[in-house]
């Protein structure tokens, strides 16, 4: 790989480009968006060689394109690159929902479909901007791709090196299955900690909450500062996995109302006690496979 070029040059496509750096400082990596001053100032970081505000003259001669903005702006920039996409190209994304990212490539792309791949890095940070992006970002942590029945099988293989190389485990699975589990164990977990904050922040005493607030505030709240823009696009893509994961805490939620209501010490601590076992044991399992590698 001799060129890259990069849509999105935030936290995620900043820390793509440091990680393959690392290991291919002959690696030429273009980068496009929509602020003239984060694009300088990621050359100025040495993230990117070189911006290019026109996306058509930046796919030139690329051997991987990266979308690494807002979910909601894939198809603005596949409709884009489409006509000037060249054959030997690969393009992939890296957006947190896979359903809606392949259901538009299809469309989009036709028969340069088979050129994309749909990907999605786990790894983040409640900071955004090429400022917060590291070269050890993915150092360890999984990306999921979903190839589709088209994808070809050496793009495929391209994109699975390319997070390789730059420090990630890579696994297969099905946009449904992506989807699905991400609604539970991502996107739940975000919509939870943004109503929170937005609960409290609302009340009239809210000064005061906040001023009280230590370190379990802090824990599950911190990942209500992320970006609003990304989290919206999220949201509305994954929607009915959304809507199916509200309904069932919404369930959980009256479980410990009803519990609460009816004094019910030994259900209270039951629930507490099969949750902490739960949370123990991913704990335990995640430092062990994270200490593996």
């Amino acid at each position: 790989m001799k060129k890259l070029v990069i849509f999105g040059v935030g936290l995620i496509g900043g820390s793509l480009a440091l990680a393959l750096k690392r290991t291919s400082p002959s690696l030429h990596i273009v980068g496009v968006g929509r602020s003239g001053d984060n694009m300088q100032k990621a050359i100025d970081l040495g993230v990117i060689n070189e911006a290019e505000p026109d996306p058509i003259a930046a796919i030139a001669g690329a051997d991987v394109v990266v979308i690494a903005t807002p979910v909601a702006q894939t198809p603005i920039i596949l409709k884009l690159i489409e006509n000037h996409l060249e054959a030997g190209t690969v393009v992939t994304d890296a957006g947190s929902t896979k359903g809606d990212v392949i259901a538009c490539a299809k469309e989009i792309l036709g028969s340069k479909f088979r050129q994309f791949v749909a990907g999605h890095p786990i790894a983040g940070a409640e900071k955004s901007g090429v400022t917060a992006a590291r070269a050890d970002l993915f150092d360890n942590k999984n990306v999921v791709l979903t190839p589709a029945q088209e994808t070809d099988l050496q793009a495929l293989a391209t994109i699975s090196q390319l997070w390789q190389i730059a420090g990630a485990r890579v696994t297969e699975m099905s946009a449904e299955e992506h989807d699905a589990i991400f609604a539970a164990v991502s996107h739940m977990p975000h919509l939870l900690a943004f109503a929170l904050v937005d609960d409290l922040a609302s009340r009239s005493n809210a000064k005061q909450l906040f001023s009280f607030a230590a370190g379990g505030f802090r824990d599950f709240s911190r990942i209500a500062a992320s970006s609003p823009e990304m989290w919206r696009d999220i949201s509305i893509a994954n929607r009915d996995a959304l809507l199916s994961e509200i309904s069932a805490y919404q369930i959980e939620m009256a479980l410990l109302k009803s519990l609460l209501e009816n004094n019910d010490a030994a259900g209270l601590q039951a629930l507490f006690e099969r949750a902490s076992e739960a949370r123990r044991n991913w704990g335990n399992q995640h430092i062990t496979n994270s200490d593996k590698q």
